[in-house]
């Protein structure tokens, strides 16, 4: 089926990268190529895109000042791709609003399977429902969980996540007090996009941050030490 209708940028400063991932996905995607970080966004704010698969090192404005700049604007899926192995890169990138990271070279049939696993999710969370009070998860400390859209709510203030950490926190919340390895939550959330388990480490450390759950006195995200994770929170309707 094809999904030409899926507006992807694709930011990358070597003509012959883009190339072959512009040929790789032109039958199945709509693709927009910037050449350097500060045309990536301006074709971003010129245009609505369903993902953006941003080179790390890029001239004018680097990847990651790229990708938080879109992530500050809008929640599409951003993956990262970098020639770089390094976990200190993989978690800037991650902590900044990325939602996946991937590393040259990379086989083109697995980019294919990430962006498409990324864009289903993305657009499956945008379908509109109406909310009913049931949909409303309220919870000590002041935080709501609208399960209708997966929209979350802290004193009243919208909570902005990214795809993988929203899904963290409903996964978790949907199971509360119940303890999952990192290994779990790879398999649960990843499926076979990641093989490691750091990157949950990064994202519970992001999801924390924006929720202003602390680790040492959470209310809503426990860390079990060598076990894994657990949702807290004290319902109270």
């Amino acid at each position: 089926m094809s999904n030409k209708h899926y507006k992807l940028l694709l930011v990358e400063d070597d003509p012959s990268i883009a190339r072959v991932i512009q040929d790789h996905l032109r039958s199945h995607y709509d693709i927009t190529w910037a050449s350097t970080g500060r045309e990536g966004w301006e074709d971003f704010q010129a245009s609505s895109f369903d993902l953006a698969l941003i080179d790390f090192m890029l001239p004018e404005m680097d990847g990651i000042t790229l990708a938080h700049r879109i992530r500050q604007s809008d929640e599409i899926p951003i993956l990262i791709i970098s020639a770089r192995h390094e976990d200190e890169h993989k978690i800037r990138g991650l902590g900044l609003g990325a939602d996946d990271y991937i590393t040259k070279p990379f086989s083109l049939d697995v980019l294919t399977a990430k962006i498409a696993s990324h864009i289903r999710r993305y657009h499956r969370y945008q379908q509109p429902e109406v909310p009913t009070e049931e949909m409303l998860w309220k919870y000590a400390g002041d935080l709501v969980l609208d399960w209708s859209t997966e929209r979350i709510f802290r004193q009243q203030i919208e909570i902005s996540l990214t795809s993988k950490e929203r899904q963290l926190l409903f996964h978790l919340a949907k199971h509360p007090f119940q303890s999952f390895s990192k290994e779990e939550l790879l398999d649960w959330i990843w499926n076979q996009e990641s093989s490691d388990a750091h990157t949950v480490t990064v994202h519970m450390r992001s999801l924390r941050k924006k929720l202003q759950d602390p680790v040492k006195k959470p209310l809503y995200l426990e860390t079990l030490w060598g076990i894994g994770y657990r949702f807290i929170g004290e319902r109270l309707s």
